[in-house]
């Protein structure tokens, strides 16, 4: 019996590995005879077109194979032995594509795929800078090699089932996955694991050719902060799914597979500040590399976590034996990052020093290492099971507490620096201007901590006296940041109003279009202060549990949650227990919830248990209310409820720092021109961020500020 569409997906693939083959060796060669002026049968610009023109193919022949997937999915045909153990008949179409990378094999080919697109676009964009494209499309096309090695010869997302034989259905997609986020969750993380392979190629390029200046930064600028961008919605659709979907309260507890995403969004958090340092100083320029390549490494070990079974994870639902050929790869990249940077090191000499330990310098250093430091603790805490196992015999897993212990400081110092760092000049800040620029924060933070002494939030008369002083601490901070920057917002917009007799507001839109890139900025940092607001609503969460029988009700801080009816239904994909509960807040009702607990494929041996919560969202809370199950007694159901304070102010907090992103990409209504700064007299202090902006605003009509 023949089989088309994985044959064509399987030839696909295959013709995508000898194209990026070809554009490894094509590129290498022609670059080689570039730089040492070597000459060639054919002209070495020619070979280095043919081979930017061969990864444009190979992202076509990868798309073909991508879509072969999709056809087999769609099609329902089980004789592809991937099809058959994550789709079936019943499965609607959303699940249908999400089922493609629910496993090993397409979650693999999601990789290689998504690769290809980015590699796609950079060559497309090679005249920006013609032979550092084409370093950074040789690069990526060798990473592209091993994924493509990995679903051609280890992992085949087209193997089909074993004697041939199709059977009528599928084993279906994990109950986990059936919920709308994750056909959104996997490839917006993805997107951004895969981006980072992007500003690693263009970095390690640049150092093999001694590109001279900062060009590629600048070039790789909105690369980074794409991928930073999309990796940020990954891990926050993430916690919404595993809020929304797992029924145990919360949106974070420390999963290897959630450490697996942060550590890589840590690592290029401290790449993105740091690295403007390189740019406006000429510094930290090895920092700057390394930083990169480590947040590359990340990524692949962030897919290696996830997909070879490496640590145990709810969230790992693709598991196999290939993570020997993760590890090699990253041992061969380790390899070729350090030879690089040894045979080129005295290419990255900074041009400056630190002048003052008062400084905008200092604070991105300061925040470097503080979210370096966190980076490595939530390394330390994932791999320790391995390592333990691999000393000792036996698997000592490091839980919730030991991370909270370390990460909670971490992240008050984090807030802190959020608030400093914009109040401070370049090279040195007199004392003056900290006085000046630090008062109003200071007094914000002190009214905050007063005020929520005064509402009750009182540490000492808590169970958890460190769960309420942090709270109160990150409360009291984040007023002071938010102080500082709507300060800064003000300061520099009020200029603007002056000049162009525009409204506040409308100066302040001026304010942000003439340096987007600043005054984004400034909106990442608040958003990510609200967030840090509703974290610390945890420390106030509160729970219920009870059988609850008809006309049965939890009493909770003013929430009555009264059992109207409960009942179950059945459709091809589950079985279903429900309840129909009445909410009432102070006496009167104010919504009807519905938590549900279901059985997939209950007439099956892969029958499993999924909930579904129901939520009831307010800005000051969520009444989170679960099915957790039946008592075999009296078949009541067991209902619990969680009433979580804040928890809607991180994903405002989110909203916000997406929006903040896409004004940093957006251009300036004028290029940012890099300032050259002449040797300060001693005492002279650089203006700060507001006070700058205000005065380049002033100086020319529609002028840019600096970045």
């Amino acid at each position: 019996m023949s089989h088309p569409m994985p044959l064509f997906g399987s030839f696909s693939l295959l013709l995508a590995l000898v194209l990026c083959v070809y554009t490894l060796l094509s590129g290498t060669l022609s670059l080689w005879a570039i730089a040492y002026n070597r000459p060639l049968a054919v002209a070495p610009e020619r070979l280095r077109e043919t081979s930017r023109r061969a990864g444009l193919a190979s992202f076509v022949a990868v798309t073909c194979a991508a879509f072969a997937l999709v056809w087999a999915a769609f099609t329902n045909d089980f004789s592809v032995d991937y099809i058959l153990h994550h789709s079936s008949i019943a499965l609607i179409g959303p699940y249908k594509f999400s089922s493609i990378w629910s496993g090993q094999e397409g979650s693999l080919l999601l990789w290689a795929w998504l690769l290809a697109g980015y590699g796609f676009v950079l060559r497309i964009r090679h005249k920006t800078d013609v032979t550092l494209h084409a370093y950074a499309s040789t690069i990526l096309s060798a990473v592209q090699i091993f994924f493509l090695v990995l679903v051609v010869f280890v992992a085949s997302p087209f193997a089909l089932v074993p004697g041939g034989v199709a059977p009528a259905d599928g084993f279906g997609l994990n109950p986990l996955l059936q919920y709308p986020e994750m056909a959104i969750h996997p490839p917006m993380l993805y997107l951004g694991y895969v981006g980072f392979s992007v500003p690693f190629a263009f970095a390690l390029g640049a150092l093999m050719m001694r590109y001279p200046g900062e060009k590629w930064i600048h070039i790789t600028r909105r690369w980074t902060m794409v991928t930073w961008l999309f990796l940020t919605c990954g891990i926050i659709l993430g916690m919404h799914w595993a809020y929304a979907v797992l029924g145990w309260g919360g949106y974070w507890g420390w999963d290897p597979v959630e450490n697996a995403s942060l550590m890589p969004w840590l690592a290029g958090t401290a790449f993105l500040h740091s690295v403007m340092m390189q740019e406006k100083r000429g510094m930290m320029k090895i920092w700057n590399v390394w930083l990169i390549f480590v947040t590359f490494m990340l990524t692949i070990l962030g897919t290696l976590l996830t997909r070879s079974g490496l640590v145990s994870s709810v969230h790992a639902f693709a598991q196999s034996s290939i993570g020997n050929w993760f590890i090699g790869f990253l041992l061969i990249v380790l390899s070729v990052c350090l030879f690089t940077f040894l045979y080129n090191r005295d290419h990255l000499k900074a041009e400056n020093q630190f002048e003052s330990l008062v400084s905008r310098e200092s604070s991105f250093l300061f925040n470097n290492l503080v979210l370096l430091t966190a980076c490595f603790v939530v390394l330390w805490g994932t791999l320790f099971p391995v390592l333990s196992e691999f000393v000792q015999g036996s698997k000592v897993t490091m839980g919730a507490p030991f991370y909270n212990r370390v990460a909670v400081p971490i992240g008050l110092f984090l807030i802190f620096l959020t608030g400093v760092g914009p109040l401070l000049a370049w090279r040195s800040t007199s004392l003056r201007a900290i006085r000046r620029n630090f008062i109003l924060p200071c007094i914000a933070i002190l009214v905050t901590a007063a005020v929520l002494m005064i509402a009750g939030v009182r540490p000492w008369l808590d169970d958890d006296p460190t769960s309420s002083i942090y709270a109160l601490v990150c409360f009291a901070l984040g007023a002071g940041v938010i102080t500082a920057i709507t300060a800064e917002f003000l300061r520099g917009a009020n200029v603007v109003r002056t000049q162009t007799s525009k409204g506040l507001i409308a100066s302040a839109v001026l304010l942000t279009r003439r340096n987007t890139r600043r005054y984004g900025g400034y909106l990442i940092h608040f958003g990510v202060v609200v967030m840090f607001i509703g974290l610390a609503g945890t420390a106030f969460n509160q729970s219920r549990e009870l059988e609850m029988g008809y006309g049965d009700s939890i009493q909770l801080n003013g929430y009555k949650i009264l059992c109207q009816s409960f009942s179950q239904d059945s459709n091809a994909n589950y079985d279903t227990d429900f309840a129909l509960l009445d909410v009432f807040h102070n006496g009167k009702k104010i919504t009807r919830l519905t938590p549900e607990r279901r059985v997939y494929f209950p007439d099956t041996d892969h029958a499993q248990v999924s909930t579904i919560v129901a939520i009831h969202s307010t800005l000051a809370s969520d009444l989170y209310i679960v099915y957790e199950g039946n008592n075999p007694d009296n078949n009541k159901p067991i209902i619990k409820v969680f009433l979580n304070p804040l928890v809607n102010w991180i994903w405002i907090g989110v909203g916000v720092v997406i929006f903040g992103t896409l004004i940093a990409l957006v251009p300036p209504l004028k290029p940012a021109a890099r300032r050259v700064e002449a040797a300060a007299p001693i005492g002279l202090s650089f203006r700060s961020a507001a006070e700058e902006a205000a005065f380049h605003a002033t100086t020319k009509a529609g002028g840019t500020p600096h970045v």
